[in-house]
């Protein structure tokens, strides 16, 4: 609802009513109509001011009406008919104007916003765009080429930046209604004509064809295949070259096009399930989250190499006391320079001024004894770790809850080494860890639901999109990449070239392949694994007996590379080529295809020809499958889980949604036949046949992915 009252005897003041953001649903927006007109009619009005209730003037759209019957008046005309008014109207904006809400403050003549306020068109990351005339006025404000920023990248900017970039017109310490107030009064009466930005002509711009030419290029090669920020290249291309009424019309068939996409439905889930994962109970039955969490003041972190840096800034950035210890004397001066800059760059990335941060230093384990929650984040070694524990069992405090940042190994095992295995969790980051926004928290058996709360708690506060998983090897995303990189391995025995493969990934909507992310994370890596599963031996990839392991298939590519000394960017070879070591630009590598034949041709390989579409279905049905595996397992409480730790970890393209909800869209009927067919042709890979869930979830008529839960808990009831 919108509350209008008087006040200062002449202005008018409409409230936003609808919390937490006061989106703009149909009641909201029937308010307005209401409220505005009534201001118009009353001869004390002189002028106007629309603010939001509880510091937040308004989050946009009310995405819960999506897909639905929309009801109550329409956006566009309530804007025009506020940008029309022959009264002043001012946006006195605190908290956020995204979306809608900076649309409909657009709208007004003027706007004026609290130095805390955060304004943007964050439409593209829904597969949308702003379609309330957000394309056709912010261009006509700002101009093109900062219009374009905004609203293809859907990023937000500060109020500081929105003065500078003249979205806003004042920018105020002070409470934001008194001083918009103040303002209109100040105004009133004066002609509004030069105010209604739907009138101005855009910011001239010589060579304008080139400009957009270069700009779309640009897009593209960001989009990964998503149409959204295309679309909003199209609509900002109209502001610029046609008049404003059939700019709109441009805007309102490109948002037509966008609105009824799989792609939209995709990066909406997205949205929902963001939400969603905050909410599911644990296979114990205890709910994390209606289990208090315990208030964490002081933080420790163990260690502190590339992992450990990165988590000590994320804890330092929420404005905790960090005790950060590495035994090493090399690795801590290291981290005592390299972090300064670190936090530096993250206050400017998050638009924030850089604050005293309380970071303390020191070679010496004990100084974590009076934390409240410690992270382990030494090297991947389960021997190093285990030693860890049993000191940080001895040293800290009764009721400290002791973290580890595995990325694979046994929680459960490390919790065995303390005297309180309840208090024991993983937080399994992901690098670089105070920019990546995913966060795995890992229970065992024994972790109690107020640890994983805890850390559920702990990793909201640092802005991260938290999942609780259950504790298995590799937990959930390092287990489901496992058959997808394996498949990788065997298309490249059969006959495709690294470069097929990650082009065909990369034609998808991954931001680089399975290859160049091997590369740029280090072949070595994934061998260490491999040598610790007891796969890869050495002397033993170019044996007769090199493609069989454990009585499976197994690849020993990447295994011989090793062995050569390639480990990608870092050594300069990999399975491409750089100019130097550390290089960024991968090259195809003839050595690699030579390498290649001579593998096929050892081992009685004949290369045939391999589709890009074979590529997809043999990495993505692979990886979906075990996704599938997880479910039945309870390692994962549900689809969304699966999901969003892949959007966020490991790049899969948000416009595909995640790989369930893709295997959804494809249809679950034909993953369940591809993976057939694969496992015929492959049975020697078990990772192919398709998961006893699938084919539960294709009997029960392959329902849509939010109804897939019932299905798991009817498996789960009869284990």
């Amino acid at each position: 609802m919108a509350q209008y009252s008087l006040v200062a005897g002449s202005v008018g003041l409409i409230t936003l009513q609808n919390p937490p953001v006061n989106a703009l649903s149909a009641v909201v927006r029937k308010g307005i109509v209401s409220t505005f007109e009534r201001a118009l009619r009353d001869p004390k009005v002189k002028s106007v001011v629309i603010c939001g209730q509880n510091g937040v003037f308004c989050g946009g759209a009310d995405i819960k009406e999506f897909g639905t019957n929309m009801s109550g008046p329409p956006l566009v005309p309530m804007i025009h008919a506020i940008e029309a008014a022959d009264k002043p109207v001012v946006a006195a904006i605190e908290g956020s104007a995204l979306g809608g809400g900076l649309e409909l403050a657009l709208g007004c003549h003027y706007r004026i916003a609290h130095s805390n306020a955060r304004l943007g068109l964050p439409e593209v990351s829904l597969g949308l765009l702003p379609a309330a005339g957000g394309t056709q006025r912010l261009p006509r404000l700002i101009g093109i080429p900062a219009a374009l920023d905004l609203i293809t990248t859907g990023r937000h900017v500060t109020a500081a930046e929105a003065l500078q970039l003249g979205i806003v017109d004042q920018v105020t310490d002070h409470k934001i209604v008194d001083e918009a107030v103040k303002f209109v009064l100040s105004v009133a009466g004066k002609p509004l004509d030069a105010r209604r930005i739907s009138t101005y002509p855009c910011p001239p711009l010589s060579d304008l064809d080139t400009v957009f030419e270069m700009v779309m290029q640009k897009v593209r090669q960001r989009a990964h295949g998503a149409i959204a920020p295309i679309a909003c290249v199209q609509a900002v291309q109209a502001a610029a070259t046609l008049p404003y009424a059939q700019g709109m019309e441009r805007e309102k068939e490109l948002m037509a096009t966008l609105f009824t996409s799989g792609q939209a439905r995709s990066m909406q889930y997205c949205f929902f399930a963001q939400r969603a994962v905050s909410k599911w109970s644990i296979p114990s039955g205890a709910r994390w989250d209606t289990s208090m969490p315990r208030p964490v003041h002081k933080a420790a972190v163990i260690g502190l190499g590339t992992m450990g840096r990165g988590i000590t800034v994320a804890l330092a950035q929420t404005g905790l006391s960090v005790v950060a210890v590495e035994t090493q004397e090399k690795q801590l001066m290291e981290a005592k320079q390299a972090m300064p800059g670190m936090l530096e760059r993250g206050a400017r990335r998050r638009g924030v001024s850089l604050t005293l941060h309380k970071i303390t230093y020191s070679r010496d384990i004990r100084a974590v004894a009076d934390v409240d929650l410690v992270i382990e984040a030494v090297f991947e070694d389960m021997a190093l770790k285990k030693k860890v524990f049993q000191q940080l069992s001895d040293i800290c405090k009764p009721g400290t809850f002791l973290c580890t940042n595995t990325s694979g190994l046994d929680v459960d095992h490390l919790a065995s080494q303390t005297c309180n295995p309840e208090l024991v969790v993983g937080m399994h980051f992901f690098a670089p860890a105070h920019v990546m926004k995913l966060l795995e928290v890992v229970y065992g058996p024994r972790s109690s639901p107020q640890a994983v709360a805890t850390a559920m708690q702990l990793g909201k506060k640092m802005g991260k999109v938290s999942v609780a998983v259950g504790n298995c090897r590799g937990f959930v995303g390092n287990r489901m990449l496992k058959p997808y990189v394996e498949q990788a391995f065997f298309l490249l025995e059969e006959g495709a070239t690294p470069e097929q493969v990650d082009g065909a990934l990369e034609e998808f909507g991954f931001s680089m392949g399975v290859f160049k992310v091997s590369d740029l994370s280090g072949l070595d890596v994934g061998w260490r694994v491999r040598m610790a599963d007891g796969f890869a031996e050495p002397g033993a990839s170019s044996g007769p007996s090199a493609r069989v392991r454990q009585g499976r298939r197994y690849s020993p590519l990447g295994d011989l590379l090793c062995e050569q000394g390639r480990f990608g960017q870092k050594t300069g070879q990999g399975w491409y080529q750089y100019d130097k070591p550390g290089g960024r630009v991968a090259r195809s590598d003839p050595w690699l295809h030579s390498f290649l034949a001579e593998y096929r041709t050892r081992h009685g390989l004949v290369a045939r020809r391999i589709d890009n579409q074979e590529v997809l279905e043999r990495c993505l049905y692979a990886l979906i499958n075990e996704g599938f595996r997880i479910l039945e397992d309870g390692i994962a409480a549900g689809p969304e889980d699966i999901d969003l730790i892949y959007v966020f970890g490991y790049g899969w393209p948000r416009h595909r949604g995640g790989p369930m909800f893709y295997a959804g869209m494809v249809g679950l009927t034909k993953v369940l036949q591809r993976l057939e067919h694969y496992h015929q042709a492959h049975p020697d890979v078990p990772f192919m046949q398709p998961c006893s869930l699938l084919r539960r979830l294709v009997a029960s008529g392959s329902p849509p992915v939010h109804r897939w839960r019932e299905v798991i808990k009817k498996v789960h009831s009869q284990l």
